[in-house]
């Protein structure tokens, strides 16, 4: 798979976005579901140039601060901000153009090949009556070749396996052009070859200067190879906030987690690659 250069993260903005400092704060932000609070007191900001991973188990409000933090759900308390603005005053064209989301096993519309779904990040650019031109193909055309996605482009989407729908999302996603992208478990679908692949490309796009990218994930080691920041909920809160090495350590995942782990370093990178602790080996040599 082809990962997006600098040059190539830059080749597909049609100008140069000033430095944006801090993108998101999120500010004593609550929400629940019938009755069963979710978010309590939940505290975050993201600046221009993070990959922040969002780790935790499940049921501890990921998802639900992704769609808080993407507009889809409104805060029944706190404050969210994009670039200083309160998104529950944006309308929903505006938010689109500074949010880009790729959700977890999304809806997409029936009769649609992949180049169609792409071209749809356009969308937001557009005036009311306005048909996408050459420019928007280009801008879609390079998000289909970054994601490895261009030899998809006339595959009806119900034809795509649930690796290809899920590149092809982020396709469309990156050919929105947003300051910001929210991705939920982007790699729950892909195999073992693409799912570094997509988190290099990740990568790349928090290199730019103007960028944020927030990912949910439940695979602790591959977000800590790749993010340069991660958040650790626990039970709605901020539980830790750091440098991967800082907060994925075995007393936080048992705290977090409640199970036993070991913290290895990968040999490659030097970040924490995180692996059960099994007492039945040693149960199994004391036998003998």
């Amino acid at each position: 798979m082809t990962s997006l250069t600098s040059r190539n993260a830059h080749d597909i903005e049609d100008q140069e976005r000033p430095n944006l400092g801090r993108v998101f704060d999120v500010q004593n932000l609550s929400f629940g579901y019938d009755g069963r609070q979710v978010l309590s007191g939940f505290d975050f900001s993201a600046s221009a140039g993070e990959f922040v991973g969002l780790v935790g188990p499940n049921g501890t409000g990921k998802t639900t601060l992704i769609r808080l933090m993407s507009g889809v759900l409104k805060q029944e308390g706190g404050v969210v901000e994009i670039l200083g603005s309160r998104l529950d005053r944006m309308r929903a064209t505006e938010r689109a153009r500074l949010v880009s989301v790729v959700p977890q096993n999304p809806r997409t519309p029936s009769g649609l090949t992949a180049w169609d779904l792409v071209l749809l990040g356009r969308n937001p650019h557009l005036g009311m009556l306005q048909w996408e031109g050459k420019n928007d193909a280009e801008i879609a055309h390079e998000a289909m070749v970054a994601t490895s996605t261009d030899e998809l482009a006339n595959r009806d989407l119900d034809s795509l396996s649930g690796g290809e729908r899920q590149r092809v999302l982020i396709a469309m996603a990156l050919a929105q052009q947003c300051p910001v992208m929210l991705l939920d478990e982007p790699t729950s679908n892909l195999d073992i070859a693409h799912q570094p692949a997509i988190m290099e490309l990740l990568t790349n796009l928090k290199s730019r200067e103007d960028s944020v990218v927030v990912v949910a994930m439940h695979d602790l080691t591959l977000a800590a190879q790749y993010c340069n920041r991660i958040v650790v909920i626990r039970e709605g809160r901020n539980f830790a906030d750091g440098r991967p090495q800082d907060v994925l350590t075995e007393e936080i995942i048992q705290n977090v987690y409640g199970v036993k782990v070991r913290i290895l370093t990968h040999p490659d990178t030097g970040m924490p690659v995180i692996v059960g602790a099994n007492n039945a080996g040693q149960s199994r040599r004391n036998e003998d």
